[in-house]
């Protein structure tokens, strides 16, 4: 218990991911908030895909080329058993969102923000856009390709370097009912936004998930011990306490443990003595899933 909440003993499960770490840069603020927006839409790497989350917005005084900036991470889903495939299909993807994504919003540059030994060439599936009219240069001190695009040009650092964090941890907050649960869990969600290297790709998400599934077609279905409009119908199968009518999650991704351990702590932290909220735990799948099992209590006890 931490005040009048009762915090579950429990981990939260996560997995091992690919991601990419930059700053989109703009002129005007506009341009950049929709850029940041498109890089970090749709988080859908249940499927194979790729998901995107902002870290924090910059000041000219803090990007490569002195306009104000956005600094924002990228992920994949990453196999152990086919690292080289998981890879290939990370680039690919993340070419998808940089090119229908930034690329096309007018003022946009981007440039690399990790530093890893691992980095991908830009040039092939970025660069190319230019139809062999595209350029190297170098500028802001940085190797970039310089793409003619019909307003001007489009401007990315040759390199962007890639690195392997913990992805796919789950806060739950079981709440009294839907008006206070969103007051919570954006109340948490800002706190664990203010931790260096975390995202929060789903934001607040509605809709935890499960990996055994009636429909594998689609893959994870809804996490129905956890429904709170399935008490009855379940009866003692229900995991959703009688007083709970509300559980939003937040997913975490994150550039390392520690920087996810520090993030667990400020949104548990930040939500004590809400109105309305009842109880804190975490996505877990027993340790069928994920490597990572990162305990509560432990985060909590170091920060």
């Amino acid at each position: 218990m931490i005040g009048n909440v009762e915090i579950e003993d429990t981990f939260a499960e996560a997995f091992k991911g690919i991601y990419v770490r930059f700053i989109i840069t703009a002129d005007d603020f506009k341009y950049l908030k929709r850029a940041a927006q498109h890089i970090s839409a749709l988080p859908s790497i249940v499927i194979g895909r790729t998901e995107g989350g902002v870290e924090k917005y910059l000041k000219p005084s803090e990007t490569p080329d002195g306009r104000i900036g956005v600094l924002v991470q990228v992920w994949g889903a990453y196999d152990e058993k086919n690292p080289e495939k998981s890879i290939q299909r990370f680039e690919k993807e993340l070419s998808y969102r940089i090119r229908q994504g930034v690329l096309v919003v007018p003022t946009t540059r981007i440039f690399n923000a990790l530093n890893s030994p691992y980095r991908l060439d830009m040039m092939e599936r970025v660069g190319h856009c230019g139809d062999g009219f595209e350029e190297e240069d170098v500028i802001y001190g940085r190797k970039v390709i310089r793409i003619p695009i019909m307003m001007g040009e489009f401007i990315i650092e040759r390199y962007l370097n890639y690195d392997f964090g913990v992805a796919g941890v789950g806060l739950w907050y079981f709440c009294k009912d839907v008006k206070s649960a969103i007051k919570v869990s954006e109340k948490a969600l800002k706190a664990i936004k203010t931790v260096e290297g975390v995202i929060a790709p789903f934001n607040v998400c509605s809709a935890g998930s499960k990996p055994e599934t009636k429909f594998p077609e689609i893959g994870p279905t809804t996490n129905h011990l956890y429904c709170p409009t399935l008490k009855e119908r379940l009866g003692n199968e229900s995991k959703v306490p009688p007083n709970v009518n509300s559980i939003p999650e937040i997913v975490i991704n994150g550039m390392n443990v520690d920087v996810v351990m520090r993030a667990i702590a400020k949104g548990v932290r930040a939500v004590i003595g809400m109105n309305g909220l009842i109880k804190i735990s975490a996505a877990n799948y027993e340790g069928r899933l994920g490597q990572f099992k990162i305990y509560l209590r432990e985060a909590l006890s170091k920060y």
